[in-house]
Formats: structure tokens, C-alpha cells, sequence
């Protein structure tokens, strides 16, 4: 296990490439699933959850290629289980794309429910109310979720709250129905986007992402393609905040401005410059920032996954923020960690007020999940003193290389290992 330390004080200057979008990828490769052939999948980001996805669909049976450290090529002819055990998904949210992918394949799929980050109870009610309107049969025995249909037939499904993993998983299950699948209440998330257009590289007929009705018109077969991830809204977006927060002045490549504007707004209210390019934004900020209310959202709202990184930023800014979660029931784990620092924050129920300081202290923290993680190395970066984060195995599964990106930035951060505390007395005997 590895810790960061940062020292702050730092304003972050330069230019910085953003990776291939993890939430993308993460559906994106279950996909290839469906092929039942060679699919060759470029920028692909160097994270461990798609680590992880990887070594899932290698211990099914599929071929892995690396072309390039970021080129993959999955030939999945060759799968022929529909079982992933708990012990593969334990780390990973994102696992339970598996079962749309497997379903839509095999016309059955048993996989355990899902890891990844603990911020709040995350049901997959809606995943399974989408795979029965198609036809399946779904239990859950032992932690396992059984899904299973003689023939999938296409069919309306009405989700009853926005829902991106049962979006894309009914999405990932209806591509090879028979008949038309119309999918109201759609989440509109770039990856929703992303996703449908790789499944019609790959030869499916799907139509409307990006909109709340989306209509997917089944096909017999699909075939192998190649493809290119989006770039990642959220890295893009927590370099911004961070740029921003430490008085920087940071060109972000490698990105697309229209799916960053709630953000870009948010950080214009707050009295950043921010100028957007075709194919880059920069982030300038030079004094105190000022407070502004923010209120998570579905896209095209501000993203939840934003939030915390947001609360950094508020926490040193003039005046009173407030912060409005509608989205998930516990994502102000890290406010605690803030706290320790010194912000002046409250929190009750979904809502945080935000009381802006004029400087965070160095104090020991860790990252409670992985956005918030994100939100510790940007309070390390505006901090007085050395930071040490633990935990950081949660930021290594949504961002690359983000040593190195800080490093050349103008950050002062370092990865150490973290020292195993004595556990037995004999040990200082």
C-alpha cells in the first residue's frame, strides 16, 4: 500500500492531457461482449479499474491484446462462461455490466453484486425492472444475480429515476432483442453517448442517447470494430477545479468544452477566468475566489462526481457556499477529512454549508472513495504544510498517471509506501 504527500502552496501552471473517460470504458468493454469477435479499442485510460474489467473478461475466456499502452485489442469468440464470481467484481462497481452484456449474449448471465465505492446505498432495482420488461427472469441468491430468458423481446422501459448504470445495462441487453426497445427516463450522460455510438460501430441500431427517450431496434449479429474512448469529463473537471483552487493557470487538453459547461459556469461564478478552445479549456484564477451555491444534478447538471472536488475549492473561498447533493445519500464521507484541516463545514442530510477560511492546515487524511480522493489531492495542494493522504488505492481507479500530470503542473506531491504499523510485541523485542 502507497500514501501521497503533498506540499502545498503551489499555483498549478502548464498544460495537462486528459485520459479516455473511465466511465465510458467500463461499459465499453463488456460491449465486446456482444461482438463475438475482435474489437480494437483505443484511449484507454491506465487505471485500475479497467485493470480490473480486463482480467475479468481475460479469467471468461477472451483474448487481450495491448497494440500501445492505451490500444487494446479484446477478441471475446472464445467466452464461454456467463458466471463471474465475487471475487472479480468485489473492487468494481462498474462489474455488473457484465450482466446486460452476457444477458444480450448467452440469453443468460449470473453474476455477484457489485463493489466499488461505498458512498450510499445503490440498488439495482432499475437494472432489474429493465432486464424482466425484456423478458428475463431475475433473482438474487446468495449475493449472486441470476438473469435468464428464453428469447429477449424488445419492449418499453419506463426507468423510474435517472440511472445511468440501468441505462447502459438495459441498453447493453436490448441491442440483440427481437423487436424495439424505448427506453424512457433515459440518463444523458456523455458515456450514455459514447457507449450507444460503439454498439452502432459495431453494427447495432441504437438511437436517441444523449436524449431521455432512447430507441434501440434489435439485430441479429454483431461484428468486431475499432474505437475511440472520449476523454474523461471528471478528470478534465477536477484539473479545472484544481487550477482554479491553487490560483493557476492550466490549459487542459484533449477535452470537449460542451461537456464541461456546468462546470466552466460554476467556476466562472466563483470569479475564475476559464476560456474555452475547440479541443481545450483553460483555467485561470489570480486572488481569493468567491462562494457559490452548487447543486448536483443529472447531465447535463453539475456532476455529483464534481461535488467534492467543488467543496475544496468553497472551503477557501470568500463568503458562505451551500452545497445541494441529489444524487447519491452519503457523499460527505470526506467532509471530515476537510475538517480536520480546518474547513468550516456542516452538513445535514444532502445538503453541506460551506463556510469559506482563508487556508486549509497539512494534516494526515485519506480518501474515502474515489472522487473524494480527488478532492483530498486538490485540499494538499492549497494547504499549509506536508499532506499526507492513505487510501489513494481509490484514485488510482479513476486517474492516470496523476503523479506525474501533478509533477509537471508545478505540484510537490510524492507516492511512498505506506510503513506497516508493529502488530505484534515480539516484533520490538
Amino acid at each position: 500500500m502507497d500514501k501521497f504527500i503533498i506540499r502545498g502552496g503551489n499555483k498549478l501552471q502548464g498544460e495537462v492531457e486528459i485520459s479516455g473517460a473511465k466511465n465510458a470504458v467500463v461499459a465499453i468493454i463488456p460491449a465486446t461482449i456482444l461482438a463475438q469477435d475482435v474489437c480494437r479499442i483505443e484511449n484507454i485510460p491506465n487505471i485500475s479499474d479497467v485493470s480490473i474489467m480486463i482480467r475479468i473478461l481475460y479469467q471468461m475466456g477472451a483474448q487481450i491484446k495491448y497494440i500501445n499502452p492505451h490500444t487494446l485489442e479484446i477478441d471475446t469468440r472464445n467466452i464461454v462462461s456467463s458466471t463471474v464470481p465475487h471475487d472479480l467484481t468485489k473492487h468494481l462497481r462498474a462489474s455488473y455490466y457484465l450482466l446486460g452484456a452476457l444477458l444480450g449474449r448467452y440469453g443468460h448471465a449470473k453474476v455477484a453484486m457489485p463493489g466499488g465505492c461505498d458512498f450510499g446505498v445503490r440498488p439495482i432495482d432499475q437494472h432489474i425492472k429493465g432486464f424482466e420488461a425484456l423478458g428475463a427472469e431475475v433473482t438474487i441468491d446468495n449475493a449472486m444475480v441470476n438473469a435468464c430468458a428464453d428469447t429477449l423481446l424488445g419492449s418499453p422501459v419506463y426507468l423510474d429515476m435517472v440511472s445511468v448504470g440501468a441505462t447502459i445495462n438495459v441498453m447493453l441487453a436490448a441491442v440483440k432483442a427481437k423487436g424495439l426497445t424505448i427506453i424512457e427516463n433515459a440518463a444523458k450522460e456523455p458515456h450514455i453517448v459514447d457507449l450507444a455510438n460503439f454498439l452502432n460501430c459495431m453494427g447495432a441500431d441504437v438511437r436517441g442517447a444523449g436524449t431521455d427517450v432512447i430507441k434501440i431496434r434489435g439485430v441479429e449479429e454483431l461484428h468486431g470494430c475499432s474505437y475511440s474512448i472520449i476523454p474523461d469529463q471528471i478528470e478534465a473537471g477536477t484539473y479545472m477545479v484544481a487550477a482554479a483552487a491553487t490560483g493557476g493557470d492550466v490549459l487542459i487538453k484533449n477535452v470537449i468544452p460542451k461537456h464541461l459547461e456546468s462546470i466552466s459556469a460554476k467556476l466562472i461564478e466563483c470569479g475564475a477566468d476559464v476560456t474555452e478552445y475547440d479541443e481545450a479549456i483553460r483555467v485561470k484564477s489570480n486572488g481569493r475566489l468567491s462562494k457559490c451555491n452548487v447543486k448536483t444534478m443529472p447531465h447535463p447538471g453539475f456532476p455529483t462526481d464534481m461535488q467534492p472536488q467543488m467543496a475544496v475549492l468553497l472551503s477557501i473561498a470568500e463568503g458562505t457556499s451551500i452545497i445541494s447533493e441529489s444524487v447519491w445519500d452519503n457523499r460527505y464521507r470526506y467532509v471530515e477529512q476537510l475538517i480536520r484541516m480546518g474547513a468550516k463545514i456542516q452538513v445535514d442530510g444532502k445538503v453541506a454549508v460551506v463556510e469559506g477560511v482563508e487556508k486549509l492546515m497539512a494534516a494526515p487524511i485519506k480518501a474515502t472513495d474515489l472522487r473524494a480522493g480527488a478532492a483530498m489531492l486538490i485540499a494538499g495542494m492549497v494547504a499549509d504544510g506536508e499532506t499526507e493522504i492513505e487510501d489513494i488505492e481509490f484514485i488510482d481507479r479513476g486517474y492516470e498517471d496523476v503523479v506525474d500530470k501533478l509533477l509537471a503542473l508545478g505540484a510537490d506531491i510524492r507516492r511512498v509506501p505506506v510503513e506497516k504499523p508493529f502488530t505484534d510485541a515480539k516484533q520490538v523485542l
